[in-house]
C-alpha cells in the first residue's frame, strides 16, 4: 500500500518532536534511532489496528502502513488525521516563537523549530500514560505501559497491538492490574477512569477543543482520581495550555544543576523564575529542562539565532 503524505508547517522538526518527552518510548509507539522512523499502531474508529512506521521527508511526513493493509480512503484520511494530532501539526506556535525571541536566552528555540511535543492520538491514553509516570521510575512506567497494551490492545493480522480502548480496560479488575499489569495503588485509578471513559458519563476526548479557562480545566483534571498538580500541569502541555510547570523529582533536579549549582530549591523560587513568561511558561520550562536532549541540534540553533 501506497504511504500517506503528510504536510507539516514551515520550520518542523520531526525528531525533536519525536523526542520531545518520554511518550516515544512507550508502547505503541517506538523509535528507530538509527533510521530516523517513528512505529505507532493506531486504532482506527472502526475498532481496526494499524501498524505504521512514520518518517520525515522534504515533502512532509511519510506514513506507511504495515505489510498486507489496504485501507479505503475514509481510513486513510482518519489515519492522517491521528498523525496530525500526534505531531501537534495544526497548532501555531507562531505566537511563542515570536515570545521566544525577545528573550536571549531562548532565541534557539525558533531557529530549531522547538515548541511541539508528541502526544497519544487520544487524551484518553495520555491520561493513562501521566498516571502511570507518577510516583514511580521510568523503567516501571514502562513495565506498565508495556503490560497494559499487551494484555488488553487490539492485535492487528501483522501482530501489531494498539493501545487498550477504554472498554477494554473498564472490562478487567483491580486484582489482575495489581497482580499482572503491575500497576500499583493506581488500579483502580485506571479501572474508574477506563470506565467512565467507556460510558460517556466523562468526556476526556473534549478536553482537547474545550473553551474553558486553562484554570477550570486544571481543576477539573485534578478532580479525576490519580490526577494531581504534576499530571494536570503536563497534561495541560498535551492539550496546548502551557501555564503551569508541571514539577516533578526530575525537573527538580535538573532545575537545581541548571541553576543552584545542584542545591535543593523551594517550588516557589522554580515557579517565580518562569512567572515572567506567561502564558509560555511551562514550555520554556520544559524546553530549558531538556535541550541537553537535543545539545547538538540545540548549539547549532543558537549560533543561527
Amino acid at each position: 500500500m501506497r504511504p500517506l503524505l503528510v504536510p507539516v508547517p514551515a520550520g518542523f522538526d520531526f525528531e525533536r518532536t519525536v523526542r520531545s518527552h518520554g511518550w516515544y518510548d512507550l508502547p505503541p509507539f517506538s523509535w528507530d534511532a538509527a533510521q530516523r522512523r517513528l512505529g505507532r499502531v493506531f486504532l482506527l474508529s472502526s475498532r481496526r489496528p494499524v501498524g505504521t512506521t512514520v518518517r520525515a521527508t522534504r515533502r512532509g511526513l511519510a506514513v506507511s502502513p504495515e505489510a498486507g493493509t489496504d485501507l479505503p480512503e475514509n481510513e486513510r484520511a482518519e489515519l492522517a488525521r491521528q498523525v496530525r494530532s500526534c505531531f501537534r501539526l495544526d497548532e501555531d506556535l507562531d505566537a511563542f516563537h515570536r515570545a521566544a525571541r525577545r528573550y536571549p536566552e531562548f532565541r534557539w528555540i525558533a531557529a530549531a523549530g522547538a515548541g511541539r511535543m508528541l502526544r497519544a492520538p487520544t487524551v484518553f491514553e495520555d491520561v493513562i500514560r501521566m498516571i502511570c509516570t507518577t510516583n514511580c521510575s521510568w523503567s516501571l512506567t514502562v513495565v506498565m505501559i508495556t503490560n497494559l497494551v499487551e494484555a488488553f490492545g487490539a492485535i492487528s493480522p501483522a501482530g501489531a497491538v494498539a493501545f487498550p480502548a477504554p472498554a477494554a480496560l473498564a472490562a478487567t479488575t483491580e486484582s489482575l492490574l495489581r497482580k499482572e499489569i503491575r500497576t500499583g495503588y493506581r488500579s483502580p485509578y485506571l479501572l474508574e477512569l477506563a470506565s467512565h471513559a467507556a460510558s460517556g458519563r466523562l468526556d476526556v476526548e473534549a478536553w482537547r477543543t474545550s473553551t474553558r479557562s486553562t484554570t477550570e480545566l486544571y481543576e477539573e483534571l485534578c478532580g479525576v482520581k490519580g490526577i494531581g498538580p504534576y499530571a494536570a500541569g503536563n497534561l495541560l502541555k498535551l492539550l496546548g495550555r502551557y501555564e503551569h510547570l508541571g514539577l516533578d523529582s526530575w525537573v527538580r533536579a535538573r532545575y537545581a544543576e541548571l541553576h543552584a549549582r545542584g542545591r535543593k530549591v523551594s517550588d516557589r523560587t522554580i515557579e517565580r523564575r518562569y512567572r515572567r513568561y506567561g502564558e509560555w511558561r511551562g514550555l520554556f520550562f520544559w524546553l530549558e529542562m531538556t535541550r541537553s536532549w537535543h545539545e547538538r541540534k540545540f548549539r547549532r540553533a543558537e549560533e543561527e539565532a
